[in-house]
């Protein structure tokens, strides 16, 4: 399936999916912090909702910790990229975002980034306005946020949150 006529990028050099994991446990319950029944089955729809709308990434990157990493996990079980679901460093909640604002300048297949706020805001804070602590973007948990860069700038194309999914089986 072909992706709808808006999220279509004619053009676009590079696609970035940020996702924030999806509700994981509280600490109090569980330190490791995996995702709690309601995070899997957000999870779930949305990585099910972007494989029906033929979301292509070569790879899909998350911090390594447990909730980013289950989510990653699920999301990389629907969409089956070519480079795999990896731990990547520097992707942690109160990470310096600039040096993967860095390396995503020397990226041109589209990748999947799952973390955490804040480092999720700054880091498109950093992309789309130039300043990290300038929010330019919501995020919710297991919701998506295209960007899309064309040329030497970014731009968000679109976003999808697991509120719009309620009621919706895969």
């Amino acid at each position: 399936m072909k992706d709808p006529p808006s999220m279509i990028c004619v053009g676009c050099k590079m696609k970035l999916y940020l996702v924030q994991h999806a509700d994981a446990l509280p600490e109090s319950v569980d330190p490791a912090r995996p995702l709690s029944e309601q995070g899997r089955a957000d999870a779930g729809r949305m990585a099910a909702l972007a494989a029906r709308l033929g979301l292509e990434v070569a790879q899909i990157r998350h911090s390594g910790k447990t909730r980013a990493e289950q989510t990653a996990a699920i999301f990389g079980q629907a969409l089956k990229p070519a480079g795999g679901v990896v731990a990547v460093a520097g992707l942690g909640p109160k990470d310096d975002v600039r040096p993967v604002a860095k390396a995503l300048e020397r990226e041109a297949q589209p990748v999947m980034l799952v973390s955490h706020l804040p480092f999720l805001e700054r880091l498109a804070g950093l992309l789309l306005a130039g300043d990290p602590d300038r929010p330019a973007v919501q995020f919710c948990k297991a919701g998506i946020v295209c960007l899309v860069r064309e040329a030497d700038r970014w731009r968000v194309a679109w976003a999808i949150t697991p509120e719009l999914t309620q009621g919706w089986a895969p």
